[in-house]
């Protein structure tokens, strides 16, 4: 019988990513429902260390695959890894962030355990008899839809970093940490890592911002945004429309098609609020939106809305800060 529900902790470089605590954190809450055990899987190369701090972000237990066949990302030895701890244990529920890594793993995995998979999630409910709720985007953003898997187990999802709340750590929580053995299949090690070469991050990373001035179709020089956020030690973000312009880099994107943040203060100049953009940051702690349309969707979302252009309103704001 499946039960207990599972986070794949990813891990870069030796680093927890972000993502698996607020996983963790989605887990918990789950579990206190489901009155289950909440597993959290650690693969890679010299990351045992890092066990103790999944246990104090949430995890009850912690399978840890150490080895130096997972130095490096590479397909095929992460999914037997991973494979071979949910054939043994047999989790219900089984959860990847959508990153790079986690898109790459989890359909591949889905396929192998004869699973569905529920992808670029941005909730996630589930009932006392342990059957999971995943609601995502679809058509386009325009609806939600939420899916079920009540015939197979484990429940597979992946959720965009930034959707769910990070877990508290807590360093007085005791957990269990398993060591597990894999018995490669070297056979189907197809690729090799030749070189490494990492990109120099050009764009502060929009998702770890407290605060983010963001432009959208209403903003025609975005240059006063920059000093708007400088003032304020913040980062600039941009809808999609000053993307597609353009104007702005992709890294710098909120919506559906962008990152997911939740900053301290998310200020919207210019925005008007079409529900992929809003998916992408309507969880901000305090929201200001500044656009001429009254009746512009964005006011919905916001705790505090400003009928004026933004131009305006931003040239006010820099001779006040």
């Amino acid at each position: 019988m499946n039960k207990n529900i599972w986070v794949f902790c990813e891990q870069r470089d030796g680093e927890i990513q972000p993502v698996a605590l607020e996983l963790l954190g989605i887990a918990k809450e789950l579990s206190e429902k489901t009155n289950e055990k909440v597993g959290a899987i650690l693969v890679g190369h010299n990351v045992k260390a890092k066990a103790n701090d999944l246990v104090a972000y949430g995890a009850d237990e912690v399978y840890v695959v150490d080895d130096e066949e997972l130095d490096n990302f590479l397909t095929e030895p992460y999914v037997q890894a991973v494979y071979k701890l949910v054939s043994d244990y047999k989790p219900s529920i089984l959860l990847f962030g959508a990153t790079s890594i986690g898109r790459d793993l989890a359909p591949r995995l889905s396929a192998r355990l004869r699973t569905g998979l529920t992808a670029d999630c941005t909730k996630l409910e589930c009932d006392e008899k342990g059957n999971l709720f995943m609601t995502r985007p679809a058509f386009g953003g325009n609806l939600f839809a939420t899916i079920a898997c009540p015939d197979h187990r484990p429940q597979m999802s992946t959720v965009r970093p930034g959707v769910m709340k990070k877990a508290e750590r807590d360093d007085s929580r005791k957990g269990e940490i398993i060591d597990v053995k894999i018995d490669w299949d070297t056979s189907k090690f197809a690729v090799k890592l030749i070189e490494e070469v990492k990109e120099v991050q050009s764009v502060d990373k929009i998702e770890d911002a407290k605060i983010l001035v963001s432009c959208g179709r209403g903003v025609k020089n975005v240059k006063p945004a920059f000093e708007v956020a400088e003032k304020l030690k913040g980062t600039v973000s941009s809808s999609r429309a000053l993307v597609d312009a353009g104007v702005m880099e992709h890294a710098r994107q909120v919506g559906q098609t962008g990152k997911t943040v939740r900053p301290q203060a998310y200020l919207a100049f210019g925005i008007s609020g079409a529900i992929q953009h809003l998916a992408g940051m309507e969880e901000s702690e305090f929201i200001v939106a500044v656009n001429t349309d009254k009746s512009a969707p964005i006011f919905k979302v916001a705790n505090l809305g400003i009928v004026s252009d933004a131009a305006a309103v931003m040239k006010n704001l820099i001779k006040m800060l």
